[in-house]
Formats: C-alpha cells, structure tokens, sequence
C-alpha cells in the first residue's frame, strides 16, 4: 500500500502543479492545448482565491511530499445549481492505485456533510477510467452534447448525484 496523504485546501505550489497534471495529461492524450491550460490555472487560481471551506472543498493527493492527485467541490452555487465537482486528476505515478476513489469519496461526503441536495461534473466522452469512478460513486450521465468548453470539440458530458 502506497503512503499516500489525501490534504485538504491550499498548499503551496499546488496551483502550478494540479495544472501542470491537467495540462500534460489532457496534451498527451486528448491534443489539448494553450487554452485548456490556461483555463485551468486561471478557473483553479480564481476558485482558491474566493476558497471558503465552509462551502468548499479542495484536496490533494501527496505522495513523497509532491502532489499527485487533486480534486475540488466549488460550492458556490451549491444550493441552487449544486455541487460542482471539478479538477479531478491523478498523475502516472498513483494512477490505477485506489487514489481516485479516495479522492472522489471525500468530495462526495463533504458533499453529503454539507447537506449539499446535489452534486455535478462536466466532463467529455472517452475518459473511461474516470466515468468508472463517477458511476461507482453515484454519479448519472444526464446530458451529452458538442462543444468546445475545453478548447476542442468534444462530447461533452454532464453527470449529477443527487443526495436526497
């Protein structure tokens, strides 16, 4: 077993890091660019920047002191529209190890904790492993469509847990 630290809110260095992930993840296997990275260095930078942990959530994975893994609940508009589940990433070295689950389970119960009535993710078709770990943990896809949200036309998914 892998000694990983699941560490909630903002450590330093881990604005740079989780979109270093996302953007050599999404390049190397999705052909994303200039703009899908920098819209999550600027979207995670504004998020942590307006942070409340009464209502929000953002965790990283350590291992070895480095951050491997991240996922974040934007609150915001939680009791209208929902928890917004976003930034969800593992890198090479954890990815396959159980470090998702555990990442996605403290969202979903500081979700639950929260009294949150539910939960939302955007993401895009084809991303198989992580759509496994969404529907393991309740998550349903309830609509699909093209768009460019990310930079580049993809299918673009919307799945959704409600809690009561």
């Amino acid at each position: 077993m892998l000694d990983v630290e699941i560490a909630r809110g903002y450590i330093p260095g881990s604005i740079g890091r989780v979109t270093e992930l996302h953007g050599i993840y999404y390049h190397d296997n999705w052909d994303f660019g200039f703009f899908f990275e920098t819209k999550v260095a600027d979207e995670l930078s504004e998020f942590l920047g307006r942070y409340d942990e009464n209502l929000d959530g953002f965790w990283v994975a350590l291992f070895d002191g480095r951050v491997e893994g991240s996922i974040t609940i934007d609150g915001i508009h939680a009791q209208k529209e929902g928890a917004h589940l976003r930034w969800f990433i593992i890198s090479d070295v954890l990815r396959g190890r159980g470090v998702g689950n555990r990442l996605i389970n403290t969202a979903v119960e500081f979700c639950k904790n929260k009294g949150y009535k539910q939960a939302y993710l955007w993401t895009f078709e084809a991303l198989d492993a992580a759509r496994h770990l969404y529907e393991k943990s309740g998550f349903k896809l309830v609509e699909q469509r093209r768009g460019t949200q990310w930079g580049k036309e993809v299918n673009e998914q919307r799945f959704e847990l409600r809690f009561r």
